[in-house]
């Protein structure tokens, strides 16, 4: 008896220690509708965060240390006949070797997230086909924010599963609900969003992504000179995109996420040359201008 109560203990054990790879919090915001029942959002809320936890998106064994923090908010603007027209915020980080930071990794907008949702009915990602929108763009983030993180941490590292993410735009543009497809007169969307991480041309984004964190956060705990350095470096390197595609939804969308760590990083602890890192932010980032001016 007391060796089936060990073997049973130790296999409960083992499924804890290996998990899924998400740790994501989810915020439903339904202020501005006067017409929905408090309990159908936080039904919502508590469905999202179950199916981005409990699903297996890769086929890695996580330990609960690895899991990636990631953050959901949506914020559902109208609501009728179990149609809800929302905004999504999404954001992830990665933890800095050796330290008790994390460095955000995507922090990103849809403006565009329609769906249906039925209470207690269950979400299921099936990665062959399209069955429902709400799962499919959380699907869709799911796996470019593992593929973001994984880049982070060696050169393309993430290309399994951001080719899984423009498998389910491939999947999703017939479905008629907007974000998916090529055709609607901006280039600020989950279509070109994948498909231009997953472009030859925006390949220097990828590398930046490597080199900022790696090669630049991951190495500041044995030396923040040599780090930082690396982290200009990076910069430099996400500039190539600049010459061919000036203004492109990469850039903003790494600016969109790293501005104010880049802004701390550079105003104190050891000097580096920020001149040309001054200008080179000036010039791909000009909207942020004012705060660059803060880095000395």
């Amino acid at each position: 008896m007391r060796k089936t109560i060990l073997i049973i203990y130790f296999l409960f054990s083992f499924v804890n220690v290996f998990s899924q790879e998400l740790n994501a919090t989810v915020s439903v915001n339904f202020q501005q509708v006067a017409n929905g029942n408090p309990q159908l959002f936080k039904n919502l809320e508590t469905q999202v965060k179950e199916f981005l936890n409990t699903t297996k998106w890769t086929t890695k064994e996580f330990t609960d240390v690895e899991k990636i923090d990631c953050n959901f908010f949506i914020n559902v603007t109208s609501y009728g006949s179990n149609t809800f027209e929302a905004t999504l915020q999404v954001q992830s980080s990665r933890p800095i070797y050796n330290s008790n930071f994390s460095s955000p990794i995507l922090n990103i907008n849809d403006k565009n997230f329609t769906f249906r949702f039925i209470e207690f009915e269950a979400m299921v990602y099936d990665q062959n086909s399209f069955n429902s929108n709400l799962v499919a763009v959380l699907a869709f983030y799911a796996n470019m924010i593992i593929g973001l993180d994984m880049d982070s941490f060696a050169l393309n590292g993430g290309t399994k599963y951001l080719e899984a993410a423009s498998n389910i735009v491939n999947l999703a543009q017939p479905s008629g609900y907007k974000g998916w497809s090529q055709s609607e007169g901006s280039n600020n969307n989950r279509y070109f969003l994948v498909s231009d991480m997953l472009a030859t041309t925006f390949l220097p984004y990828r590398k930046a992504m490597y080199e900022y964190h790696r090669l630049g956060l991951d190495t500041m705990s044995e030396d923040v000179k040599k780090g930082k350095e690396n982290i200009s470096n990076s910069i430099q390197t996400l500039a190539e995109i600049q010459k061919t595609r000036p203004n492109s939804l990469l850039v903003r969308t790494f600016f969109d996420a790293k501005v104010d760590e880049l802004v701390a990083m550079f105003s104190g602890g050891p000097q580096v040359d920020n001149v040309k890192l001054l200008e080179t932010l000036n010039k791909i980032s000009p909207l942020n201008s004012q705060k660059w001016n803060r880095i000395r």
